[in-house]
């Protein structure tokens, strides 16, 4: 996971300039589905139905969104800005070289407490826990019995007697069903471990400038505070933010936890320095499908193994030789028999290639599917990921994506499309 893309005209030829709907339609819609509620009087033979819409969820931003611009959109159950003033493309190209704020308070942030913390937590995840130092977090996911992705998520082992757990928005019911339901097999068995769902907003500072202006506000050394580590820490003058560096852009940066009340002050503070901007969901999406990121929902979904998926870095070693993880039974047959299938990065050019676009053999046989897709606006060509058939998924194969009944030449490449920058120290 970790130059620059290079900037140039031609940028809004690709089509980048999508709607917010456009834009919803490429992000998918996660774990959360449409969320109904219908009732119903049945008199005299007649029955009267109504469907009754749940109003989108807000996050402490979504004042401060509409005042600077925000173009709001429901995603994942929530009311979320898709972009700004400023265009998508504008705000992926800030990103990439300067430094661009995102909400995600909209994530599902979690505290694991108790002895018994880690064993619990290694009952759901494919990731060794226990080998991970203090303030040290990882990538893993949730996964079922079946071999398939309950979600991807991230889990910290801070020095404060907790695991600080942060996982998908549009699966957050789903997820702390799964967390509580196994909270209340291990209390009952008499394992000393305890769940605690957090109110608290969440800010993403992405980009090669985070580190500057942050250093700013902060006492620490950010220098010290390298990929996937964490620290808490008083961040231009609000106490109590847990800063996580991690993202979902390819680029260096971080994640703070921020008390709901102090969050906007915090977000003024950031956007007092010039180099900042506020991004929303549309640059997002294209900025992680450049760093070759998977989507849950999209790239990902209970139908996928982590072997097909190719995550099978997020196993830890300990837990493969164990097979005592969720669906190991069928996980780890696969990794050294190999899977029909397999997800790989394609790229192209002329229309671009979407979710659910079929993928073709060189004779025009579907051998698979796309999952996310969008023009890349630092390659300026079409980047996309998709699954095809395991004979097809060599780097530099020759395929074809067939965009509106047209067979379009494409190659499998290797992912991420663009060089990543993690900060390693």
């Amino acid at each position: 996971m970790w130059a620059r893309c290079l900037v140039g005209g031609g940028a809004s030829e690709l089509g980048l300039r999508a709607s917010g709907r456009r834009l919803l339609r490429a992000l998918g819609a996660g774990c959360a589905g449409k969320r109904q509620a219908s009732s119903g009087d049945v008199s005299a033979g007649e029955t009267a139905k109504s469907t009754l819409k749940v109003p989108a969820k807000k996050t402490p931003l979504f004042d401060f969104h509409r005042e600077h611009g925000g173009k709001m959109v429901e995603f994942a159950g929530w009311s979320m800005p898709v972009q700004y003033k400023d265009s998508h493309i504008a705000s992926h190209m800030h990103t990439r070289e300067r430094c661009s704020i995102f909400d995600v308070s909209h994530m599902l942030q979690s505290k694991v407490h108790g002895r018994d913390r880690v064993k619990f937590m290694e009952s759901l995840v494919v990731a060794d826990i226990a080998e991970l130092k203090d303030n040290q977090g990882t990538l893993s996911l949730f996964t079922t019995e079946k071999g398939g992705i309950i979600d991807d998520l991230i889990v910290t082992r801070t020095d404060q007697g907790y695991l600080y757990v942060v996982s998908n928005a549009g699966c957050a019911d789903k997820d702390s069903a799964h967390m509580k339901a196994r909270l209340a097999e291990f209390k009952a068995a008499g394992f000393d471990v305890d769940l605690e769902f957090l109110d608290a907003a969440l800010i993403a500072v992405q980009g090669p400038s985070m580190a500057r202006v942050l250093q700013e506000g902060l006492k620490e050394d950010l220098a010290k505070l390298t990929f996937m580590t964490s620290t808490v820490a008083t961040v231009f003058g609000v106490p109590g933010c847990r800063v996580t560096r991690c993202g979902y852009t390819g680029e260096d940066g971080v994640e703070i936890s921020v008390p709901q009340s102090r969050v906007v002050e915090l977000t003024e503070k950031l956007l007092a320095n010039g180099e900042v901007k506020l991004a929303g969901l549309g640059a997002r999406d294209s900025l992680r499908l450049e760093a070759g990121l998977c989507l849950y929902g999209n790239d990902i979904d209970e139908t996928t193994t982590p072997v097909e998926a190719t995550l099978v870095w997020t196993i830890g070693k300990r837990r493969r030789q164990n097979k005592d993880f969720p669906g190991a039974d069928v996980i780890v047959p696969q990794i050294k028999a190999k899977t029909a299938r397999k997800r790989v990065g394609l790229v192209s050019s002329g229309p671009p290639v979407r979710q659910h676009t079929p993928i073709l053999s060189p004779d025009g046989k579907v051998i698979g599917e796309v999952t996310s897709g969008c023009p890349s606006p630092c390659l300026k060509k079409n980047v996309a990921m998709g699954y095809v058939d395991a004979a097809f998924a060599k780097n530099g194969t020759a395929i074809q994506v067939e965009v509106r009944k047209k067979a379009v030449a494409a190659t499998v490449s290797k992912m991420p499309f663009v060089p990543t920058n993690y900060y390693s120290g």
